[in-house]
């Protein structure tokens, strides 16, 4: 798709590159699609000629839909039909990094366990808020959805196990210097004391619990009950190692997550400001503009 993420693409496609070259078999043949059948430029720039557009009719065993971007706004409806099209002739489908959104809209993922990154998450709960964990990838029957960035090479490597021997699977690891391949269910993201730089286990648990509640903030006294100690406390904990106070993290979160929901959806600003527990959008305006310098608008990610 249009603004593809590179990365998650040749994640995906070099696996089973080595996969070949280190068998010294064929054992995996791929061809690209586009909506267009036109050069589709990923996020970075780069064009790939796509061997065919999306009202093709030729065979494919597996396929996977890459995307980044802002894939919620993805609303081609000859590719949706294409795609339940080869469902319907048996073909598994897989979405890498925006692609379970696309896989998603065309109704492909009904009552299927589902992942994708971490930046669309807050965007896809909304339309579609069952089934969907947070994990690198999920591998459910024939649906295979992944997170993007290098857990594409973990899910590879994961199929190439399946289909092959875990010897061609740890050798197309070792391949990549990947020495460890995580597992499906695996986090995305770092843990806290790493992405943060936070060490004490109270103040974790309290950035936990507010990553977990930003459409219904917790009153502090209430974070302050979640970490067992005094508000007082909780508030220099939060000057010492985070940098400012307990309200000021609590809603720069809240406004990150206002700004995804900006960027991966068509909601009114109103709905996104209720979204991230502001009660209004005259509010939500002013501390977005106060946070970022500007008014709440649609700008384009790619993960």
């Amino acid at each position: 798709m249009p603004d593809f993420a590179l990365m998650s693409y040749t994640a995906a496609i070099e696996p089973l590159r080595a996969a070949n070259l280190l068998s010294g078999q064929t054992l995996y043949r791929w061809w690209h699609a586009a909506p267009s059948g036109e050069p589709v430029t990923a996020s970075n720039g780069v064009a790939i000629i796509p061997d065919c557009g999306t009202r093709s009719e030729r065979p494919a065993d597996m396929l996977f839909v890459c995307a980044g971007g802002n894939p919620a706004t993805f609303n081609d409806k000859t590719s949706f039909a294409w795609l339940r099209r080869l469902a319907r002739k048996g073909t598994i489908l897989g979405g890498i990094s925006g692609g379970p959104y696309i896989l998603a809209r065309a109704g492909l993922l009904d009552d299927r366990r589902a992942t994708l990154h971490w930046e669309h998450m807050p965007a896809f709960r909304e339309p579609f808020p069952t089934n969907r964990g947070a994990s690198l990838f999920e591998i459910d029957g024939n649906r295979i959805t992944c997170s993007g960035g290098i857990s594409a090479l973990d899910m590879m490597v994961a199929l190439i196990e399946r289909d092959h021997g875990r010897q061609l699977a740890a050798a197309v690891g070792d391949w990549f210097l990947h020495t460890h391949i995580r597992e499906g269910y695996g986090p995305q993201r770092l843990d806290l004391r790493y992405r943060l730089g936070v060490a004490d286990e109270k103040l974790l648990r309290v950035l936990g619990v507010m990553e977990m509640n930003l459409e219904q903030p917790l009153p502090r006294t209430e974070l302050a009950k979640q970490a067992g100690i005094s508000l007082r406390q909780l508030e220099r904990l939060f000057h010492a190692h985070v940098g400012h106070g307990i309200h000021q993290h609590y809603r720069w979160l809240r406004l990150e997550r206002a700004r995804q929901l900006l960027r991966e959806t068509s909601l009114p600003v109103l709905d996104v400001a209720l979204a991230t527990g502001f009660s209004s959008a005259s509010q939500f305006s002013r501390a977005y503009g106060q946070t970022f310098g500007e008014p709440p608008s649609r700008t384009r990610a790619n993960a």
